[in-house]
């Protein structure tokens, strides 16, 4: 898939999608980067961490947010957009859901369009994209969280945005899908999604974004505060990593965007995991909270055996010490 400038192998590897908020209420950084000098400069950091894509946002969308105006948002994010082009040579995502700040985002050199919708909040949007001819996130969104049968309904949803994207012209291999995490789900929901990633992919043999940053999904799980999920997020994008998915959409820092890549095939030098069960394990690293640092910390990743269950191999590695936390331990899908 051409992203920018640049070739992306669908399958066999896993990318960064780093998180750009040029907004001032985001839930984790809202006001941290909407200076256009202060973005740019965490533009350079992300680079040098090793960020692959750019996500530039202009709206906050976490839970209970102000929907702003398209031209507020144009404002926004078009300038930012005009200088990273300027200045870098990496591939920018616009992460909108409006037709009309895709197209003055596209104007200004965005390179794929990221629709928290999956195109059904603005009819026009499918179009945008079709005649620009740019890759596209579509993510699983709906008015509510009510589910019968939560999976094959997130499914059903998902095939529904597909009929819109064939419709509009866009071509399936312009596609990513994202199943949404923190948007219309439950906790049991959220980590349903994470758990049957390989499910996903197979359903509709398309590329796969996990987006799981910080996110509550990970707060409610270790009862930590926003500020304090780096592990978490280390974790799941691990298991994402390793279920197969294309990219990781994340909230960079130092020495953190490695661990996608040691488990498939973005460093040489990390493990052939292929086919194999693993599981992740998080525990409490002892400091009080308000010390600096987390206050959980991924313990390890670890080839669990045929035939025992993720929880015990782990209590068996040595992977139990310290108080057990809910759903810490996660069996993480083989990939074939």
């Amino acid at each position: 898939m051409k992203i920018g400038n640049r070739e992306f192998q669908t399958t066999g590897k896993t990318y960064i999608m780093g998180i750009l908020n040029v907004t001032p209420d985001s839930f984790s950084d809202g006001g941290r980067w909407n200076q256009l000098d202060v973005a740019l400069r965490h533009v350079e950091d992300m680079l040098n961490e090793g960020m692959d894509v750019v996500d530039v946002g202009g709206e906050s969308t976490r839970p209970g947010y102000t929907k702003i105006s398209d031209q507020e948002e144009i404002d926004r994010v078009a300038p930012v957009i005009e200088a990273i082009k300027a200045r870098f040579d990496v591939p920018i995502s616009l992460d909108t859901y409006k037709s009309q700040v895709a197209r003055a985002g596209i104007a200004a050199g965005a390179d794929l369009i990221n629709d928290i919708w999956g195109l059904k909040y603005d009819p026009g949007m499918g179009r945008v994209i079709a005649e620009a001819n740019l890759p596209c996130c579509l993510m699983h969104n709906r008015e509510n969280a009510s589910y019968a049968e939560f999976f094959p309904e997130m499914l059903e949803d998902l095939k529904e945005t597909l009929r819109l994207a064939d419709a509009a012209g866009i071509h399936r291999d312009k596609i990513i899908l994202d199943p949404g995490v923190g948007f219309a789900k439950s906790l049991e929901n959220n980590l349903e999604c994470v758990r049957r990633l390989g499910d996903l992919i197979r359903a509709f043999d398309l590329p796969v974004l996990l987006g799981t940053s910080r996110k509550s999904m990970i707060g409610l799980t270790l009862n930590l505060p926003s500020d304090q999920r780096v592990e978490g997020t280390v974790a799941t994008s691990v298991m994402a990593a390793m279920a197969g998915c294309m990219f990781v959409r994340v909230h960079p820092r130092p020495a953190r965007l490695c661990a996608p890549r040691r488990v498939r095939g973005g460093d040489p030098a990390g493990p052939d995991v292929r086919g194999e069960r693993h599981a992740v394990h998080l525990h409490p690293t002892g400091r009080p909270r308000g010390c600096a640092g987390a206050d959980h910390q991924l313990r390890r990743c670890v080839r669990v055996p045929d035939g025992i269950p993720a929880e015990e191999h782990m209590e068996a590695a040595g992977g139990g010490g310290g108080a057990r936390l809910p759903g810490a331990a996660a069996e993480i899908p083989p990939h074939p």
